[in-house]
């Protein structure tokens, strides 16, 4: 038998110090250069370097102690049970009880205390509150969990989530602080645990009373606009925190009572004392306050009431380089695992673009190279004359790709790693077939408005504002730009908070225009996408359809009057009902694949359309 290494020997004891924590007997525990997750009694953690850096190894015991407790302190179903609608809601609900059942171990072993530690110093360093600048980029459910965890056990809140924790804490203390003490008292037991933190999210507005009218709110008409206008400037009064939190409850409600007749006004209404939202509106006039006006659609009934708090951005500026390195390195992981097919993929790519490039052949000559296919017709009928073929030189247009990937909440996941590793293999790929690559991404700054939504409500909350989040467009490889430059800024894709909500529409026109001034002939835009646009906060104070109706009006736009050529991947979405070329694949394994030969189809499309008859 081969000698155990010392992962091996350091895997045996995890999976052994687990077993006994979650008194269960099947736990088993696997490395993973992902984001770590559980799956049932199946734990994956993060795989330390090969000297055993100390903080690595308490990492991953903090991630393997956190799983355990979870399976022997909760209870799954009566989670459930109680788990409130509201997105917002439910993220900080999760988030509590992460709390609860992480401080029932630690509170009892000091080891544990501390390799908890190391796991929640790991999970903040991709989390928005370490680069919060003010209240509204500050996610509410982290910063409940961090607080309710200083006072059920006494952890100090991490250094770098300490400047993000101040500029909400008086808030969050003034509206709930006396409720933490309440669920200290709770803490082993679940379920009077829960009531008191539905409770806990009442106080902060962030549910509804479960006897309250649903249409309450609209009932008063413009009358309760005013007194909610009132409420809202008397709660930013009190701290930048407050408007952050109300709004984000308001925004939330609104979202989920958006198929309701009563949506719009209850939703407003949540909003005024909510936190900031992060709803995508598009504009009249292009994305970016620089594109040429020439560029904008006729026809187009869109706006923005804001775009002093859009951004264009690379990627490398939204992290460090250290973590940006380790992101990349999960994305390399996970492409290791996947390199026999995509090797496949991208050679087979390769061979189609270049046998493009360099030859082509006519059917149905008189003299040249015989026409092998064909010669079935010769023996059936001998009288039939032979047939020849020509190979000829074309002119291959130059060519270039971008590669537009929703950064949505709803891509969390397999879907978004997939993306990446997809992505990457592309530009490879079309570097070397002479093809440049763009890699663009979109998603909101903040959920539920940010300070786009801030102002709207600063302003009065005119009615029809049309987009009410602040736009996130991410640069993670410009076209003339080396692969292997900008390599790593797709692991920024893996980055946890990154992904929020997304505004297709003015993400679309913000991509064409990118492409718009390439010198390249041919120009194709790829858009890669799990679902519909989808912004609380817009689609809470405009028609239902705001978000689609653009988007429709622009993909028309594109694919009727634009020379950029337009696919797009649909993944468990239906996006043939909004692109004319488009192909919807269920499985995120299968979007590698779909990806190459959908890009091989629009080159032999070229093709064909030059070549006329020519059989292909």
């Amino acid at each position: 038998m081969a000698e155990e290494s010392p992962l091996d020997i350091f895997k045996l004891a995890l999976t052994g110090a687990s077993r006994a924590i979650a008194k269960d007997a099947e736990v088993e525990v696997a490395w993973s250069a992902d984001v770590p997750g559980a799956a049932g009694n199946r734990f994956r953690v993060p795989l330390p370097g090969r000297d055993f850096p100390a903080d690595q190894v308490t990492e991953a015991r903090g991630f393997a102690d956190s799983f355990a407790l979870k399976l022997r302190h909760h209870n799954a179903g009566l989670h459930a049970t109680g788990a409130p609608p509201e997105p917002v809601a439910r993220a900080c609900y999760d988030a509590i009880e992460q709390v609860r059942y992480e401080a029932l171990g630690a509170n009892r072993f000091g080891g544990i205390k501390s390799n908890l530690d190391a796991a929640t110093r790991l999970r903040l360093a991709g989390d928005d509150i370490v680069r919060a600048q003010n209240s509204s980029e500050v996610p509410l459910q982290t910063a409940l969990a961090l607080l309710l965890r200083e006072e059920l056990t006494g952890e100090p809140i991490p250094q770098k989530a300490q400047p993000g924790i101040g500029l909400v804490r008086k808030f969050i203390e003034e509206k709930v602080g006396k409720d933490f003490s309440a669920l200290s008292d709770r803490l082993a037991d679940q379920e009077a645990f829960q009531q008191l933190t539905l409770d806990l999210l009442r106080e902060l507005d962030l549910t509804r009373p479960t006897d309250a009218p649903e249409d309450e709110s609209n009932e008063d008409g413009e009358e309760d606009d005013g007194q909610d206008e009132d409420q809202n400037g008397d709660e930013q009064e009190e701290g930048d925190a407050n408007p952050q939190s109300a709004e984000m409850a308001g925004e939330m409600a609104e979202g989920d009572g958006n198929a309701d007749g009563d949506t719009e006004m209850s939703a407003e209404d949540e909003m005024q004392e909510g936190e900031p939202g992060e709803e995508g509106d598009a504009s009249n006039a292009p994305v970016r306050p620089n594109r040429p006006q020439t560029d904008i659609p006729d026809g187009l009934d869109y706006k923005y009431f804001t775009d002093r708090f859009d951004e264009e951005i690379g990627a490398p500026e939204l992290c460090d380089s250290e973590e940006l390195d380790r992101l990349r390195a999960y994305l390399d992981s996970q492409l290791t695992g996947l390199q026999g097919v995509v090797t496949r993929l991208a050679n087979r790519l390769q061979r189609r673009l270049m046998a493009q490039q360099n030859r082509s052949w006519d059917f149905d000559q008189e003299e040249g190279v015989l026409d092998a296919a064909r010669l079935s017709r010769v023996v059936v009928s001998p009288g039939t004359a032979l047939s020849y073929k020509v190979e000829r030189d074309i002119d291959f247009k130059d060519t270039v790709v971008t590669l537009l990937i929703d950064n949505s909440g709803s891509m969390r996941g397999r879907p978004i790693s997939i993306a990446a590793i997809s992505a990457d293999i592309l530009a490879r790929t079309l570097e070397r077939c002479g093809v440049k690559t763009e890699i663009l991404g979109f998603t909101t700054r903040a959920w539920k408005g940010g300070q786009s939504r801030e102002a709207w409500l600063a302003d009065g909350k005119p009615q029809n504002p049309g987009r009410l989040n602040d736009l996130r467009h991410i640069i993670y490889k410009q076209a003339d730009e080396p692969w292997r430059r900008a390599r790593r800024n797709l692991g920024l894709m893996m980055r946890e908070g990154l992904l929020k909500e997304n505004i297709d529409g003015e993400a679309l026109m913000w991509a064409h225009s990118r492409l718009i001034y390439r010198p390249e002939e041919r120009r194709i835009l790829m858009v890669i996408s799990d679902g519909a646009p989808v912004d609380d906060s817009t689609l809470s104070v405009n028609s239902a359809g705001y978000l689609e109706a653009h988007l429709r009006g622009v993909i028309e736009w594109i694919e009727k009057a634009s020379p950029v050529q337009l696919v797009a991947i649909g993944i468990g979405h239906d996006v043939t009902r909004y692109y004319r070329r488009a192909v919807t694949i269920m499985d995120v394994e299968q979007l590698g694949g779909t990806i190459m030969e959908q890009l091989a189809e629009l080159f032999e499309d070229e093709k064909g359309q030059r070549s006329g008859g020519r059989r292909r």
